[in-house]
């Protein structure tokens, strides 16, 4: 659970760190929403299978993204989409991922994927003014060689940089854009523009870029570094809407409000979020308390000595420490058994 939001501090730490794969896909699903989303729209996910395709992701894939066509029918399918709801489909099931891919198109990149594409272009416009911020010499560069923003960055943030970084680099990046929402990372030295002296060299530097730059630990380190807050991209979002309205006439496309993060969405949502169960490894049997602490029970004679095991528990009654005889249920052990791995199939889903 991630309330309090007193502790919001250790969540964003744990994210930029990396979530553990074990605990991957639920940790997306509570970040994004995706888990209020579903509780809210039980029985809702139910789209017609794929009469073509074989493989079980695949199928996995038409269900959610048709799906979203059905949920969505005045936006549609957008090929950019299908990357995304691949990447969620590798960390938990079908219904899951649908609620997941739901949440970032309407919380994280809202517009995204509707008609003319107009939220991107104007995010493209934001990356082209923030990156005169934290980067002169490559927004001096762009500018001389007349390369607009949708050149290059329309796949990196349609596709949530899935078809971009290497795997290890994506998983880290989504880590953090769940909990934080949309960020920006941008590359620019005199070194690397001394190779790209004209239009075309330009962009095949920016789509190829350096592996170097793209494994997670630098990558990271230098999105956490980055001198842009929510309150710059905020602001750049109302310069360049201005602009926009100005030049090209109001918004065709009335997408929701962006949110920036797992806490704001959290804060936006009035359902109440039921807290976790703990899932404890050692269950007792009904009755039974725990000795105090540097108590030893007291062995009847003849009890052997020493760690009993689960065979030894088997072939006869547990001696209690009153002197009286538990006898084993067998139920005891399979729910000792299922505590000890995970009971959501989410947690490791592949």
């Amino acid at each position: 659970e991630l309330s309090p939001w007193s502790s919001w501090l250790p969540i964003r730490l744990r994210c930029q760190k990396g979530v553990p794969p074990s605990l991957r896909g639920r940790a997306w699903q509570y970040l994004s929403g995706g888990k209020v989303k579903l509780e809210q729209n039980a029985g809702k996910f139910d789209p017609p299978k794929g009469g073509l395709v074989t493989k079980a992701l695949q199928q996995d894939l038409f269900r959610v993204l048709k799906a979203y066509t059905l949920y969505r029918p005045e936006e549609g399918y957008c090929q950019a989409q299908a990357p995304i709801a691949a990447v969620l489909l590798m960390h938990m099931p079908a219904e899951q991922a649908f609620w997941c891919l739901v949440q970032i198109c309407e919380k994280y990149l809202p517009g995204y994927y509707s008609e003319k594409l107009e939220a991107i272009q104007l995010d493209g416009e934001i990356l082209f003014s923030l990156l005169q911020r934290v980067s002169p010499l490559a927004y001096k560069h762009l500018s001389k060689q007349k390369i607009d923003p949708i050149l290059y960055m329309t796949e990196w943030f349609m596709c949530a940089f899935s078809r971009t970084l290497p795997w290890s680099s994506v998983l880290r990046v989504w880590d953090m854009f769940f909990c934080e929402g949309t960020g920006g990372y941008t590359l620019g030295s005199s070194e690397k523009l001394r190779s790209c002296q004209g239009q075309y060299e330009t962009m095949e530097q920016l789509r190829t870029l350096n592996p170097k730059i793209m494994q997670e630990t630098f990558l990271v380190q230098e999105v956490i570094e980055l001198p842009v807050t929510e309150r710059h991209i905020e602001r750049e979002h109302l310069i360049q809407l201005k602009k926009w309205k100005e030049t090209h006439g109001e918004l065709q496309c009335k997408s929701p409000p962006r949110f920036h993060g797992a806490k704001a969405i959290r804060d936006s949502e009035p359902y109440p979020h039921r807290a976790l169960e703990p899932s404890p490894s050692i269950i007792l049997p009904p009755g039974a308390a725990l000795l105090p602490k540097g108590r030893k029970s007291k062995l009847r004679k003849g009890t052997p000595k020493g760690p009993v095991s689960v065979g030894d528990q088997a072939n006869g009654p547990i001696p209690e420490e009153n002197g009286s005889l538990l006898e084993p249920d067998s139920s005891l052990f399979h729910q000792s058994k299922e505590s000890l791995s995970s009971r959501e199939s989410e947690d490791t889903y592949l």
